[in-house]
């Protein structure tokens, strides 16, 4: 097992990569917002709004797929290709999605639309698009060869339907390599009229996982050993934790397309289930959870009213999905590529850090005699704070070393006093990551370095 350490190789590239990514996605969802009639963006005020616009959903570290009118239909174009995803900032994989992002582009229409989908094939395969939980008709539904032909590479195909349904749903490729090799994307219906009790912020969640061997960046889709997690095509601490102003209501829209099921925990909160992918549930079957199972395939909708102040982890409890890099297969053997002494266990992550461009900072203590203790290590040597590498608005404000234990399926849900959320709101809009005079000393530890 203590192979998962393994992770502290393959070393990619460095912070500057996360923050451009921020940024531009921070400027699709504005141009977004401005697209979608009636749509609004989570704002200073969200909370006294009294309006019927559907408060537009942020699905974080992917951005929103726009459209344009044509008559009274919304046309869209999706273009299915090979994508490069930066999961941390040592770490990139070739996957497949859709217009340059995987998970693809968020959709987000109403309910009653009538929309047109393009679908582009630059793959080097044939593909199709199933509408996952929508009631669409036969030839719409991409089931290659019985409702449709495949796509051939280079053709294109046109998918139109009406909308009548609302809730979560989701588009995939329905080829089975084709789904675990990335494509994937959340597919919105806002209702007619708004769902009781209002929210004023909505986020969206895709869950997927993968299997990278040694010395690979692309998914061995046939595997059954995972030993990446993501949320959004990216593991923590990348994942960009979901910001909530004190006193809101919030929902959290969680979808899973791979091959485990993922239960869901949020710390300190209780919340409802008030969705799947069958769209919204009657109100009389809400119960109160905090741990929620996401199966593949399903859809899950929580909300939760954010009255307590703290940064709360939301990730999936499965303990393996809890880490990276578990485990990398070398034939039928594991193969371990970490030291397990602290001395050299330091040396090789303080490599790391300086290889990307940030402070390291020494991990957790271990005894003295720990190398003699049967067992040892196994949450020793995890921790890997990259704080600066990181560091995008949503993190401005976290205690030092926030990132160290932050791996797999897990990010963060920061429920903020109104000053600090709108300091937040204010560093997306800029594109900044924190304020120009914000600096980080470094720590001092007393503990000494054993051999």
């Amino acid at each position: 097992m203590s192979s998962r350490r393994g992770f502290l190789w393959n070393v990619l590239a460095g912070a500057a990569g996360a923050f451009a990514s921020a940024k531009a996605l921070t400027a699709q969802e504005t141009q977004m917002s401005r697209n979608v009639p009636g749509m609004k963006r989570t704002g200073k005020k969200e909370s006294a709004r009294h309006d019927d616009a559907p408060l537009l959903v942020e699905t974080a570290d992917v951005p929103n797929l726009p459209f344009r009118m044509d008559g009274g239909v919304k046309e869209f174009h999706l273009i299915a290709e090979p994508v490069k995803r930066q999961i941390v900032p040592f770490k990139m994989m070739e996957v497949w999605g859709y217009n340059g992002s995987c998970p693809g582009p968020t959709i987000q229409a109403n309910q009653g639309d009538r929309v047109r989908v393009i679908l582009d094939n630059h793959l080097p395969e044939s593909t199709t698009m199933h509408w996952h939980g929508l009631e669409v008709p036969m030839e719409m539904d991409g089931s290659p060869y019985i409702s449709q032909k495949p796509v051939p590479p280079g053709g294109r195909f046109v998918y139109e339907f009406t909308l009548h349904q609302e809730g979560t749903y989701f588009y995939h490729s329905h080829g089975a390599m084709q789904e675990m090799m990335g494509m994937i994307g959340l597919f919105i219906l806002h209702p007619e009229k708004p769902y009781q009790p209002r929210v004023d912020h909505d986020y969206g969640i895709v869950l997927q996982e993968w299997a990278i061997l040694p010395n690979s960046t692309v998914p061995n889709t046939a595997n059954m050993e995972f030993n990446w997690l993501t949320f959004n095509g990216i593991s923590a601490p990348s994942t960009t934790p979901l910001i909530a102003r004190l006193g809101s209501r919030v929902r959290i829209r969680i979808v899973n397309l791979g091959m485990d099921h993922h239960p869901m925990h949020l710390h300190g909160n209780q919340f409802v289930v008030t969705g799947t992918e069958a769209g919204r549930s009657p109100e009389s079957t809400w119960r109160r959870e905090n741990t929620v199972l996401v199966g593949v395939a399903q859809a899950r909708d929580i909300e939760f009213d954010a009255k307590y102040l703290g940064d709360w982890m939301l990730h999936c409890h499965l303990p393996h999905h809890m880490m990276n890099s578990m485990s990398d297969l070398l034939a039928d053997r594991m193969i371990t590529t970490v030291a397990t002494n602290d001395t050299q266990a330091l040396s090789q992550m303080q490599t790391l850090a300086n290889t990307i461009g940030f402070q390291h900072v020494h991990h957790a203590p271990i005894a003295d005699d720990a190398n003699s203790v049967a067992g040892f290590p196994q949450d020793a040597f995890m921790d890997m704070g990259m704080d600066e590498a990181v560091a995008k608005p949503e993190t401005y404000g976290l205690p030092r070393n926030w990132s160290a234990n932050m791996m797999g399926m897990m990010t963060l849900v920061r429920v903020l006093p109104p000053e600090k959320f709108d300091e937040i709101m204010d560093l997306k809009r800029r594109g900044l990551s924190a304020p120009p005079n914000e600096k980080h000393e470094p720590e001092h530890h007393d503990h000494e370095h054993h051999d």
